[in-house]
């Protein structure tokens, strides 16, 4: 299955898609500078680029978190980085009424692991014709999504690509269970490894979440080298100043170093591939 937008291409073969930027629109300003700094390294890593960051983070840990400017201001900053800079963008949606707006200002459409299970608002999302990743909750074993396609696709639009984003393990913690990925991939659609969502600490420190971002690289590589469409990444120019999952966030000075890395392994992963030597999920 390929998924098309803008001029990313999305599966079936193609490089593996970067959907990367700030957890949350801080400003238009480090939105803007951010988006445009992920525009420069993927091209010169070569790899494309989904500009992601929400308007609104409708599930933070404490009622006293930043959420974001909200949906008009913020799909608005995210239209206008789309037209200026010829990216396309991706948001967060948390309800029904979100749809029609964000369908308009967005290219992809992303509903958050916690809303995997809520019908009305997977058809609703599916009924704008619109490309839509669904991130797979916590709670899901990786054959599960089977369900969450079925409920999709039943409108007609097989326009779906699926994020696993690890599982609860215990208290305050996530375990990534790499078999989930081929697993996922078997269903025909592309799959997304999110790799700092999966590095998160739920409530870890109490009002908020902690994270270990410290194991991005090992997370992204391994990832690619067992097989999948693309990776999800929050970054930010300075992580320790961000208002939302700071912990597990990639510095953006970091970022051009981690994608050479899986560039290079997609690349091997593939010649092996092609000359017969690798896996049938690999990419």
């Amino acid at each position: 299955m390929e998924i098309k937008t803008n001029s990313v291409s999305i599966g079936d073969g193609n490089l593996p898609v970067i959907i990367a930027g700030p957890c949350v629109i801080e400003s238009e300003d480090i939105t803007l500078y951010t988006a445009e700094r992920l525009k420069g390294i993927c091209a010169a890593v070569g790899l494309p680029l989904v500009f992601k960051s929400s308007y609104d983070k409708a599930n933070r840990t404490s009622v006293n978190a930043y959420r974001g400017p909200g949906v008009d201001k913020g799909l608005r900053i995210l239209a206008g980085i789309r037209d200026r800079l010829n990216i396309p963008v991706l948001a967060d949606v948390h309800s029904v009424d979100e749809i029609r707006a964000a369908s308009e200002a967005l290219d992809i459409l992303q509903l958050p692991a916690f809303l995997c299970r809520q019908t009305d608002l997977i058809l609703a999302a599916s009924g704008t014709g619109k490309p839509v990743n669904i991130k797979k909750g916590q709670f899901l074993a990786p054959w599960d999504v089977k369900n969450i396609i079925e409920k999709f696709t039943s409108t007609g639009n097989k326009k779906l690509f699926l994020t696993e984003r690890g599982t609860s393990f215990g208290y305050n913690n996530l375990v990534v269970d790499f078999r989930g990925l081929p697993i996922m991939r078997s269903f025909g659609y592309p799959v997304i490894f999110d790799v700092t969502h999966s590095l998160q600490l739920p409530g870890g420190q109490g009002s908020s979440s902690g994270g270990q971002r410290e194991f991005a690289g090992p997370f992204a590589r391994a990832a690619v080298a067992v097989g999948v469409d693309g990776l999800f990444m929050e970054v930010h120019p300075e992580p320790e100043k961000a208002l939302c999952d700071g912990p597990n966030m990639i510095p953006l000075d970091s970022l051009a170093r981690l994608l050479r890395s899986v560039k290079a392994i997609h690349d091997l992963m593939a010649e092996q591939k092609s000359t017969g030597g690798g896996e049938s999920h690999a990419v």
